[in-house]
C-alpha cells in the first residue's frame, strides 16, 4: 500500500496551494479537508463556527479527516487545528507520510493580516492570537514525519523537498 501524503501546519502556511501542485506531480487526488467540510455543510467554515460553534466544527473535522485518511493515493491538506486531535494524529501516523509546513509567525502575520475568513482570527490582536495558536499547536505539528522550514523557500523548492522525502520514505515509514 502506498502511503498518503499529508500536509499539516498553521492556517495561511500554504497547505492547499502546495498540496494541489504536489498531487498533480504525483498524479494523485488532492483533498483539502476544509473544502470537503464546506461542501458537506454547504457553508463556509467561518459561518459553521459562527452558527454551530467550534465544538461542532471540530467533531465534524475529525470525522471527515478520518474518512479521508482511509482512502489511498491522496495528497491531503489538513485543517490547521485538526492535528490537535489525538485520534486524527494516530490515523495520520498509521496511514500517511506527514509534512509539517512550518513558517515563522512574522511571515504568517503578513499573509493573514487582511484575511477575514478565518474564524479563529476575528479577534482584534492578530499577532497575539497567531502566536498563541502557533505555540499551542507546534508540539502536535512536530509529530509529523518531516518538518519543512518554509521561511526562505519558494513554492517549487518546498514541493521538490517534499517530493524527494516522500519518494525515499514511502516504503520505509
Amino acid at each position: 500500500m502506498e502511503k498518503n501524503l499529508v500536509l499539516t501546519g498553521m492556517m495561511g502556511v500554504g497547505k492547499s496551494t502546495i498540496g494541489k501542485k504536489l498531487a498533480q506531480k504525483l498524479k494523485l487526488k488532492f483533498v483539502d479537508i476544509d473544502r470537503v467540510i464546506e461542501e458537506k455543510e454547504k457553508n463556509k467554515i467561518k459561518d459553521i463556527f459562527h452558527k454551530k460553534g467550534e465544538n461542532y466544527f471540530r467533531k465534524l473535522e475529525k470525522r471527515i479527516t478520518i474518512e479521508e485518511l482511509k482512502k489511498n493515493k491522496i495528497v491531503l491538506a489538513l485543517g490547521g487545528g485538526s492535528i490537535v486531535n489525538s485520534v486524527v494524529r494516530k490515523e495520520v501516523k498509521n496511514k500517511s507520510i506527514s509534512f509539517w509546513l512550518d513558517l515563522d509567525t512574522k511571515f504568517l502575520l503578513k499573509r493573514l493580516k487582511n484575511v477575514n475568513k478565518r474564524p479563529l482570527l476575528s479577534q482584534n490582536n492578530l499577532e497575539e492570537t497567531v502566536n498563541k495558536i502557533y505555540s499551542d499547536r507546534k508540539k502536535f505539528y512536530n509529530e509529523a514525519n518531516y518538518k519543512i522550514k518554509c521561511n526562505s523557500l519558494d513554492i517549487d523548492e518546498i514541493i521538490n523537498k517534499i517530493l524527494k522525502l516522500y519518494e525515499t520514505s514511502k516504503d520505509r515509514i
